[in-house]
């Protein structure tokens, strides 16, 4: 796409049905009013090249596990569910709707570089590749080294598009202009901060884990979708939304409190009235949850 409003149109009334149907309702749903570019890029992507074949299972949100679905059309994908990928880690092809509304608040451009930290089966790098097209470039990290292959072999034919099987707390490797995590963590990593590039934007689940002790695998008991964005004067915050997502791994011990003192954060509410990211600085003002070295803020930065 090269990103006209006219194109971007176009492109859409081309779409089959079933995409165009799906990717209004998911604007909708995330409450879009207006955004061409995700609209043509949700329907021109075909969902069913990267779930996998049949028979899918679609994870229960109500807590009931996976449940096998009883047809072999795709057409059954075009809706807002969760479409498991590694069901024994409780890896799934995520809500779209959810990321409908993060993209959304990113404003990807053409030619923007963005890395996709936690890219799966790459369903949702595809949509990063349509928005920033063939002038922009994807790096797509994946920590599992089996969804990386299948990412890879999903995604070759976009040439704007490089997937890595490597541990996200290395990358990106140099600025990049948006940064995109589909994990949680309990802390902004240094590298992501460190690396947006001027007027860059970052969203991640900032959360706690379900259990301490729960294994190598986990969801998350708190979390929201944090948006960071690097301004001239400071870095801007905000949270989203309220999410659950799957607990990102690291053998980086959790200092002491950390669980503890987000937890409290969470449960005092306050999350709507974050207004920056305090990043090696000292506490100046009052704060959602903070650290030695950085902390949400009520302050505009």
């Amino acid at each position: 796409m090269n990103g006209s409003l006219k194109d971007d149109r176009v492109n859409f009334e081309s779409e089959p049905t079933h995409r165009r149907l799906y990717a209004l309702q998911l604007l909708a749903k995330a409450g879009i009013d207006s955004n061409d570019r995700l609209l043509a890029a949700f329907a021109r992507v075909a969902r069913e090249d990267y779930v996998g074949p049949p028979p899918w299972l679609f994870d229960d949100v109500f807590g009931g596990g996976y449940r096998p679905v009883a047809s072999t059309d795709p057409i059954v994908l075009y809706q807002d569910v969760l479409v498991g990928l590694l069901t024994e880690k409780g890896i799934n092809n995520g809500s779209p709707s959810l990321h409908a509304a993060a993209f959304d608040a990113l404003k990807i451009r053409e030619g923007e570089t963005v890395v996709h930290m936690g890219a799966g089966a790459g369903y949702y790098t595809a949509i990063i590749a349509e928005l920033v097209g063939p002038s922009g470039r994807v790096v797509a990290v994946e920590y599992d080294a089996s969804l990386a292959q299948r990412a890879k072999a999903n995604l070759a034919s976009y040439g704007n598009v490089e997937v890595v099987n490597g541990d996200a707390f290395d990358w990106p490797r140099e600025e990049a202009d948006v940064i995109y995590a589909n994990f949680a963590l309990d802390h902004p990593p240094e590298t992501w901060i460190e690396r947006l590039a001027p007027h860059g934007r970052l969203i991640f689940p900032l959360g706690i884990p379900a259990l301490e002790d729960s294994g190598r695998y986990g969801f998350t008991r708190h979390a929201g979708y944090l948006m960071i964005d690097l301004r001239a004067q400071g870095f801007g915050a905000r949270f989203l939304q309220i999410v659950s997502f799957i607990w990102g791994e690291s053998g980086k011990p959790v200092p002491a409190g950390r669980h503890a003192g987000l937890e409290a954060a969470f449960r005092a509410r306050g999350l709507r009235k974050v207004r920056s990211l305090r990043w090696k600085t000292e506490a100046a003002g009052k704060e959602w949850y903070g650290e030695e070295d950085w902390g949400l803020s009520f302050e505009e930065p």
